[in-house]
């Protein structure tokens, strides 16, 4: 089974650049981000006429996340847990079954920035970091309860998260960036640490593997990009891996999104 995340920038953007990617890469399950849109006027007979099962959680304008499967798609369920007053659309997961049961999780981890800092260092109660943390924090009670659950279960998608130096092409430049600062970082690791496995990193050492080019000075050209798309596979998950890679080459096609797919194999 292949599974892919992919952050996409905007549903109606990559109306054509999404189809052909789909066509060309022919996954079986795909994580999306960034749909920004609302769920009644996302494109579903784009999907559907390939084959696709469409769930979407989507939020007029920003954010949104969505799943597009080739096997049927059951216990759907929208919204991370822990915070009933959280109305972004961040968070969806289902059960896929091929020759076993595995759950599904696609997230769009929160941005953080601006870091707003008290004078003890601690996250500005209410703002966009304290609200990242906070997120990560349910993220890692959801991820102890897939833990326990039987069944394999991944986490996948735009974490906005770059874990290590080796993740970055300039780590210096992202030093104060809530992407890269130690507590954002730790929070991660924290999750991981429960007993995940980081897919790509199980498969591929060293640096210059990005998932994110900026649209903004030539970063594609220069290749000064950053890798915060990630799959994390619980221990009966990882045991399915066959592969992970990114698809870095889509970032230099007509109209990209400024990530680019990341996929895994599974023994399923």
């Amino acid at each position: 089974m292949k599974i892919a995340t992919f952050n996409i920038n905007g549903i109606k953007a990559r109306a054509q650049a999404l189809p052909a990617w789909l066509d060309e890469a022919q996954p079986d399950v795909v994580l999306l981000q960034e749909i920004k849109t609302v769920d009644e006027a996302f494109p579903r007979e784009l999907f559907e006429e390939r084959g696709y099962n469409v769930e979407t959680h989507g939020q007029k304008s920003f954010n949104g996340v969505a799943i597009l499967s080739k096997l049927p798609l059951e216990d759907v369920s929208r919204g991370l847990p822990g915070d009933d007053s959280d109305e972004q659309a961040r968070w969806i997961e289902a059960t896929v079954v091929g020759k076993q049961a595995l759950r599904i999780c696609g997230l769009y981890l929160p941005n953080g920035n601006p870091v707003e800092l008290q004078e003890d260092g601690s996250p500005v109660p209410g703002g966009k970091y304290d609200y990242k943390l906070r997120w990560m924090d349910r993220l890692h009670t959801r991820a102890q309860e897939l833990l326990a659950d039987e069944i394999p279960a991944l986490m996948a998608g735009d974490y906005n998260i770059i874990p290590q130096a080796e993740d970055a092409k300039r780590p210096e430049a992202w030093t104060e960036d809530a992407l890269y600062r130690p507590e954002s970082r730790a929070a991660y690791r924290r999750i991981v640490n429960l007993g995940f496995t980081e897919a790509f990193r199980a498969r591929t050492q060293g640096p210059g593997h990005y998932s994110f080019w900026d649209y903004q000075a030539g970063a594609w050209n220069r290749n000064d990009g950053i890798r915060i798309d990630h799959f994390l596979l619980t221990p009966t998950a990882a045991d399915l891996l066959q592969e992970c890679q990114i698809d870095a080459e889509v970032r230099g096609r007509e109209k990209p999104s400024d990530h680019v797919p990341v996929w895994v194999e599974l023994d399923l």
